[in-house]
């Protein structure tokens, strides 16, 4: 794994701009960074990145079926007592689910550590899928980058798959819904509406805010219609304290991720994860914030609920202290400190994506801070051989 730099394309904003990637610049800063690209080999993509996931991602479903059914392991994950019959039902039913991500501390070398999983609103979905494979071919059709350079990439491809395979088993059309105003969220949630019509399904799009209510608690749209279906950019864990959200287990309404994914995208599953697979070698030592066990070399403190690294606080092994601020309070968890690996000064975080249940492709994430905030910028990868480096300066 190395970072390599290499001169962006003359035209990328004009490509970003025309493909609708409206957020690759947020509040005057770049999200977007192709002055250079994260190098791997095939091996490390391989045996460090994929296998790992899918095993990861066996292992936590693995533990879904017991969480949902204990009321003390639902307490602990803070999910509040009125939905916890609708999660198990949406378990015991094996409601569809589609995708997800996990975050990563690799370097290259030893095994990938895991952060989180963010599975119930993953975003950077649209820059992973399309965008990075879009800077791929052109770097290679102008001879910066070599003809057998590959990605680790096959997430549309997936996602049509995947879609086409879910969707005889929910009721249509489905609505894909975002926050109005949130550019990143609604650029994620239209690719996905993409994707769906280009598996053949009947679709349409929706603004969080025009979601209505009828009489008798079902949710609909604009024209009053009732929604069969929702893949909902928006946190089942706000839903769940929200006065609109208290519907939901009665409402008939299909969720995209669905109930059960609460337990997942829920930070108390690291904790969890370890009890069961104590000394796993992509596991870091995790507990409940209440239950924490002395900690060797530093910890990191997460709410249960936080996102886009708000709120955390890190104990570094000199003593030092990191935190951020945010909006997020409650529970919360401790892991052990791992530190993201470095390059060129840059702090680097693998987001390695899940759909259906296959590991299918990464992207890059880095930031100035150790802490992986909401405006770290999003780099591509490619997949080259050690040695290999861009061809032309």
């Amino acid at each position: 794994m190395r970072r390599v730099a290499i001169p962006p394309r003359a035209n990328w904003r004009e490509r970003a701009e025309h493909s609708g990637f409206r957020f690759h610049t947020i509040d005057g800063e770049p999200y977007w960074d192709e002055s250079a690209y994260y190098a791997f080999t095939l091996r490390q993509i391989e045996q460090d990145i994929e296998a790992p996931t899918e095993e990861l991602h066996a292992m936590a479903l693995d533990l879904v079926g017991g969480i949902v059914a204990s009321e003390e392991q639902l307490r602990r994950l803070d999910i509040p007592e009125p939905f916890w019959d609708w999660i198990a039902r949406s378990w015991q039913a094996r409601d569809a689910h589609l995708l997800g991500r996990m975050d990563l501390g690799y370097d290259g070398h030893g095994p990938a550590k895991l952060y989180e999983f963010n599975y119930d609103t993953p975003t950077s979905l649209f820059e992973a899928a399309f965008f990075q494979w879009q800077w791929l071919d052109d770097q290679q059709r102008d001879g910066r980058l070599p003809v057998a350079a590959d990605q680790f990439n096959s997430i549309y491809e997936s996602l049509v798959e995947a879609l086409a395979t879910i969707a005889p088993r929910l009721p249509r059309p489905i609505r894909f819904a975002a926050l109005r105003d949130a550019v990143e969220d609604q650029g994620t949630s239209d690719y996905l509406r993409d994707c769906a019509l280009q598996a053949g399904i009947e679709c349409a799009a929706l603004a969080i805010e025009d979601i209505g209510l009828s009489a008798d608690g079902r949710y609909t749209d604009l024209d009053d219609t009732v929604i069969g279906t929702l893949f909902k950019l928006y946190p089942l864990e706000d839903l769940f304290r929200e006065p609109f959200g208290r519907h939901l287990p009665d409402s008939g309404l299909r969720l995209v991720e669905p109930p059960w994914k609460a337990v997942l995208s829920n930070k108390g599953i690291l904790p969890l994860l370890w009890e069961a697979h104590e000394g796993h070698p992509n596991l870091l030592p995790a507990y409940f914030d209440e239950e924490t066990e002395p900690l060797p070399a530093g910890w990191v403190r997460k709410p249960l609920h936080s996102r886009e690294g708000a709120n955390v606080r890190i104990a570094l092994p000199d003593g030092q202290r990191i935190e951020t601020a945010g909006p997020y309070s409650g529970p919360a968890i401790r892991q052990a400190f791992h530190p993201l690996p470095q390059f060129d000064g840059r702090h680097a975080l693998v987001g390695s994506w899940v759909v259906g249940d296959r590991a299918c492709g990464i992207g890059v994430r880095e930031d100035a801070s150790p802490i992986t905030r909401d405006g770290a910028r999003f780099l591509p990868h490619a997949i080259v051989e050690a040695g290999t480096a861009t061809l032309l300066a």
